[in-house]
This record gives C-alpha cells, structure tokens and sequence, in this order.
C-alpha cells in the first residue's frame, strides 16, 4: 500500500516504521514545523491508498480537504499494526485528568512482570525501574507493546485524546471537555469515539456511551464515604481505604483503579499503601515550609483549589505562596491552561505571594479584581517558580500549580 503518515513530531515516525517494516510504502509529512522530505504541495500530487492523521490535526488541513482516500488516526492505525499481537492484559487509559494517577495507582495492584507507560515514564514491574521516557501519543504504545510481550508481561498504557481500542480494558478517566484541532472537535467525543473496539469499558462520572454491553459505568458500582470506598460488581464487594480519598483529585483515580481491578478479578485493598505521586498532590517540607506539589499535565483550577485546600489542613495556616501558569514550550500538554482558569483559581485561593510561570496576556486581558494579590514575579519554567517561591515564603505553604510535562 502506498500512505502517507501525517504529524512526524507527536508519534508519525514510529507508526511510518511499523508501515514500512510490514512492506508498506510510507511518506512522511511534518505538519508543523515543515521539515520533512515530503512536502505538503508533494504529498498533493502523489496517489495514496491510505491517510494517517493525528485526530489533534486541523480537518481543514489542506492534505485532508483534498482527500479522496480512506483517513484514519494514528490511534487506530496503531490497533491496526498490533493486531492480535498484544499482551492478554493491555489497559489503555485517557482522560482530561487523572490519567496518570489512575494508571500508577492500577500497576500498583498488578500482579507478575508489566510495563507502565505513562507520561511520567515507561516502568518495568514489579521493580518500578524505570525504562525511559516518552510522549503518550498512540504511536508510542508500539514500543511498550513490544516490551510488554518480551517479558511476558501486562502493560498498562496512559495515551492522549482516546484510545487504540487494541486492549483488554480501556478507561476514560474524566468527562471533563474542550475544543481542540482548532477548535474544530470535542475532547470527550473524541475520546469516546475512540473505544469502539474495545472489549471492555469503564467510564468515569457523567460519560456517556452508546454501547449496551461491555462497559461499566463508575457511578453504577463505586461508593465512597470518608476514607473507605466500596467497589461492588456482578455480587462481589471489595473495600479498600486510603487518606487519598479525601482529595477530588485522587478519589476518582483511586476509584477508578480499584473499579479496573475488580473487573479483572484483583483485590483493590493493597491502595491502602498507594502514595501521592510527584507533581500530583504530593506533600513534603523544605525547610518549615510545606510544599504541595501539582504542577502536571493535568493541572486545572479544580485541582490547584484542591491543592490550596490540602496545602491549608495540612499545614494549619492560611499563607500560601502560589506559583500558577504553564511552561512554556511544552508539547507534552495537549490543551492548555487557560488565563480565565488562572484567575478563577487565583481568585479562590487569594494568595499572599504570586509567582506567574508562561506568557501572561497583555493589555487585552480583562483588568483583575481588586483582591487579586499583585504578581510578585514573573519567570518561564517551574523551576524557576518554585526558587523564586521559596525566597519569599517563611511560613505558611508553597502550592506548584503549574501546567508541564512531568
């Protein structure tokens, strides 16, 4: 077959070589930056038999106007390659937020050899060594396959805008919405869309699906009260407990895992252990000063409200220095942290020091409300943020809000 694979940067070249080494005839087109081989106006006067798109991409991209074969995204281009070629236990996770949690959180219960992939790293179990470190693009998911059948293994797999559908189990960790492709498609319903092949489904809160067998809805068989969640599925009833639980952040991840394995047979109560993860809700001090750390890909008002909140039980006082934005030049995080949203939170929250991290819209941004703290500084990565935060925090607490690749 003659494709074309559109979108080099975010996981192209990887499903080009699984073309190419089945004998395809593939062209590679970078639709970003422009600095493939293959040209746009080249591309346009080839004949293909097949398109390869990101489900990110423009539709009005010109190589997709002027299409007049069959186009498919790179998620089910990558269900496509693997075939029937994946390990008996292959959990695919996607979501607004929570994905990475939910997905350590589940690799934590799973028993023998696996592969975590996720946008934290690619870990081989049970040693949590870590592999190393790539995107949640659905091209990626060839490289963990593979190592997941080297060792015989399960692999669970944190992707980005759905799912390959090439697993066991998939998982839509939140309903959460927003336009993307610009602004030409829902999140949710591209997600959605893309667990068509699934065997089976477990849907967070409020998520809709089409299907009528095969997906569980978390609403319909988890409960929660205090620090104790109740899973109960086809007349079994499993428990576990966890402080965790009292944070929206990490109830539904925790949830949401602990539903997953139910579903496969496994006890959920070993999350009673589960810890909070580096730049997701975790809590350490430097010095007197406790710093909540939730600078991640997922960072959004909800959860920097939440952090705040955590930040102030857990140190029993009210100051908090707030580093809130997101890092600049990270193609990791597919929708941004958008300014509205900052302001929601900073508002909420009403910090006693504020350090801005990323571009900060100039004149055309609404004037802030009067009990908005003024900006104490301003600086480009998280790094840089969370000195400048500690220079000026002698009590209180420090909370990293800040949207990033970790």
């Amino acid at each position: 077959m003659q494709i074309l694979v559109l979108d080099t940067i975010h996981g192209g070249n990887a499903i080009g070589d699984a073309f190419l080494s089945r004998g395809d005839n593939v062209d590679l087109v970078d639709v970003y930056r422009g600095e493939s081989p293959v040209t746009v106006e080249t591309a346009l006067s080839r004949p293909y038999d097949l398109i390869v798109a990101p489900v990110h991409l423009d539709p009005d991209y010109p190589l997709l106007k002027a299409a007049r074969v069959p186009v498919i995204t790179h998620h089910e281009a990558v269900r496509q390659l693997v075939g029937n070629n994946v390990p008996e236990v292959m959990v695919e996770i996607t979501g607004a937020r929570g994905k990475t949690t939910t997905a350590h959180a589940l690799a934590s219960l799973m028993p023998g050899n696996g592969i975590l992939h996720t946008s934290s790293g690619t870990f081989r179990f049970p040693e949590k060594i870590l592999i190393s470190r790539s995107s949640i693009t659905p091209g990626s998911v060839l490289a963990s396959v593979k190592l997941a059948l080297e060792i015989n293994g399960w692999l669970i797999a944190e992707e980005s805008l759905g799912i390959t559908g090439a697993g066991s189990l998939g998982i839509i960790t939140s309903a959460d919405d927003y336009r993307f492709a610009a602004g030409k498609k829902s999140a949710i319903e591209a997600k959605t869309a893309s667990t068509g092949h699934c065997r089976r489904l477990l849907l967070a809160e409020k998520i809709p699906s089409a299907r009528t067998g095969g997906v569980v809805h978390i609403e319909d068989v988890a409960s929660c009260e205090g620090a104790e969640c109740t899973i109960t599925r086809e007349g079994t009833t499993r428990r576990f407990t966890s402080p965790l639980l009292a944070l929206p952040a990490y109830r539904d991840s925790l949830v949401l895992a602990a539903a997953a394995a139910a579903m496969m047979g496994i006890d959920p109560a070993p999350l009673a252990s589960f810890t909070a993860l580096p730049g997701r809700m975790s809590a350490r001090y430097d010095g007197d000063v406790l710093v909540v750390d939730n600078a991640n890909s997922g960072t959004n008002a909800d959860t920097t409200i939440d952090a705040a909140q955590y930040a102030r039980n857990a140190s029993g006082r009210d100051e908090i220095t707030l580093v809130i934005g997101q890092q600049e030049g990270d193609g990791a995080v597919c929708e941004g942290f958008a300014y509205d949203q900052q302001l929601a939170a900073i508002e909420a929250i009403r910090p006693v020091h504020l350090v801005r991290v990323g571009r900060v819209p100039d004149n055309s941004t609404p004037e802030e409300p009067r009990h908005v703290p003024q900006t104490t500084a301003r600086v480009e990565t998280l790094q840089e943020g969370y000195t400048m935060a500690r220079q000026k925090t002698t009590q209180g607490s420090v909370v990293l809000a800040v949207k990033t690749w970790r």
